[in-house]
């Protein structure tokens, strides 16, 4: 017998109630009327339609599908499911298991067609423990969304395909094997995180439903969640092959990390002052908009200085990107010094720009007199107690990418954001100062064109933060395609968020604040 199976769609859970309705029905050709119209009337609307054939071998096959292939035989409520699919559908994918050559036996085809990132995943839970624990389907190796790669091993791409979809999973999980980083070495003795006996319920309401964790990573293409509270695990969850042991890169996040280093910075004396201009610090800057331009204005992306940053491929962070870890230019100081038009004056306007952190790595390395790696490495990395190395990309120069590209796995990011969640206290050692967190975390009245709802249509910006509106006190690092750590400050509270977006600047991002939202109303106390 050859069993096809055609799936679209899938709806979590629902397959296991198809077994559990019929058990083995489903093998026979005489079951697959009572199967399919099960299916299409009880599991929903749509949302999971599965087609199955049996056959007597190839050749019936080959005879049977002839005539019923004719979309005009179809029935019309599959004629009209399949219409939508064809404007909605991102990738088809096909697996085909052929039969040994001489031994037929049993032959499955099975067809995925995901809409949504994640379905397969779905399946593969679903599907792959309770068949082939009976036999069914043991040649089978489940492959995730195509357009991740998991049929290929999720693939690492090079430097010129990284950013290809296809790579997505492999490369922003080995970032540092691509280009070339920086070591920061983890501490000698990794800082206790204890995991929480069980994890806790969280729902969050997104689009006039309510969904949970599960329902959130089926539709979401996240490698990494973590959600801490104080120093405890509530929730470690990972998808597309990655563990606890990949390094994730931050993208933007690490803007952040770059400002909190300034801050350690000027309280040790090594930067005077923060309304100091940068070429006080960078004498190559000198006579230059940027060097002009205080580092105030450099942390709150207010400079005034033009730069385009629209991710379209022919843009200024394009530019940037590949006069720094893209390694095509010669990095350091005359990476940023190609941005020299000032169109406003300092300080009177928000303008997301990442050649101003830069811009302010370049103050460090000059302030410090060593790498921006060995500080963070001395500063944080080690005091927190990190349990596994972080890298930092760099240019031609040796100059730390310090507006993205730190890469560090997801436990060492959850201790990060804890440590800013308790004001820069890491069990009883103050390591950022709490005055800086406070001042990086908060818009000043007079200067509005920062506040939430004016810099951006949701976020305000301080010291390279992303401030929530209504929310005092709580905070985010973003970084582009979903990278994530958000800080709820009173509530200790802490989530960490990795993942492969499609897309630089992502819509779905939305959900992810609505599921952080029902994290702090579930999990805060």
């Amino acid at each position: 017998m050859i069993y096809e199976i055609r799936t679209y769609q899938i709806a979590p859970g629902s397959l296991a109630e198809v077994e559990k309705r019929f058990g083995d029905a489903y093998q026979y050709r005489k079951k697959y009327s009572e199967l399919t119209a099960f299916l299409h009337t009880e599991v929903g609307p749509l949302n999971e339609i599965v087609h199955i054939w049996g056959y007597k071998d190839l050749a019936d096959r080959a005879r049977v599908r002839g005539e019923a292939s004719k979309e005009a035989n179809w029935p019309p409520k599959i004629q009209e499911f399949i219409r939508a699919m064809r404007s909605e559908i991102i990738t088809p994918f096909g697996f085909i298991p052929e039969p040994h050559p001489g031994k037929l036996g049993p032959v499955y085809e099975l067809r995925y067609y995901t809409i949504k990132p994640g379905t397969i995943a779905d399946l593969a839970k679903g599907w792959e423990s309770k068949i082939a624990e009976r036999g069914k389907l043991s040649p089978i190796v489940f492959a995730g969304p195509v357009e991740f790669g998991r049929a290929n091993g999720y693939p690492i791409g090079d430097r010129t395909t990284y950013s290809q979809v296809r790579f997505l999973v492999g490369s922003l999980s080995h970032l540092d094997e691509i280009f070339e980083g920086r070591l920061i070495h983890r501490a000698g003795v990794p800082s206790r995180l204890v995991r929480a006996a069980a994890e806790p319920e969280v729902r969050y309401d997104y689009r006039g439903e309510s969904l949970g964790l599960d329902q959130y990573l089926a539709r979401n293409p996240t490698t990494g969640l973590l959600i801490a509270r104080d120093d405890t695990i509530l929730v470690e969850r990972y998808q597309y092959a990655r563990n606890d042991r990949h390094r994730f890169t931050s993208f933007s996040m690490a803007k952040t990390v770059t400002s909190m280093l300034i801050g350690i910075a000027i309280a040790e004396g090594r930067i005077r002052s923060v309304d100091d201009p940068a070429a006080a610090y960078v004498p190559g800057l000198a006579g230059t908009e940027y060097g002009r331009t205080s580092l105030r204005h450099l942390l709150q992306m207010s400079s005034g200085v033009r730069f385009l940053e629209e991710y379209s491929g022919r843009d200024d962070i394009t530019r940037l990107a590949s006069d720094t870890f893209w390694l095509r230019g010669p990095g350091g100081v005359a990476a940023v010094t190609q941005f020299n038009e000032r169109t406003a004056p300092g300080g009177t306007r928000f303008s997301y720009a990442s050649v101003e952190t830069q811009v302010l790595g370049l103050v460090l390395t000059h302030a410090l007199g060593r790498p921006v790696s060995a500080y963070l490495q001395e500063k944080i990395w080690q005091p927190i107690g990190a349990e596994a190395d972080a890298t930092w990309l760099v240019d031609r120069a040796g100059q730390e990418s310090t507006f993205c590209c730190l890469n560090a796995v997801l436990r060492d990011y959850a201790r990060l954001g804890l440590l800013l969640a308790h004001d820069g206290n890491w069990r009883g050692r103050q390591i950022i100062p709490a005055a800086w967190i406070r001042e990086a975390t908060t818009v000043r009245p007079e200067q509005p064109y920062l506040a939430p709802r004016t810099a951006t249509r949701f976020f305000g910006y301080g010291y390279q933060t992303w401030i929530f509106p209504d929310e005092p006190g709580m905070f985010a690092f973003l970084g582009i395609r979903g990278q994530t750590i958000y800080v709820d400050p009173s509530r200790r509270l802490v989530m960490v968020h990795t993942a492969v977006r499609k897309l630089p600047v992502d819509p779905a991002n939305a959900e992810t604040i609505a599921l952080w939202r029902g994290v702090v109303r579930d999990l805060g106390r």
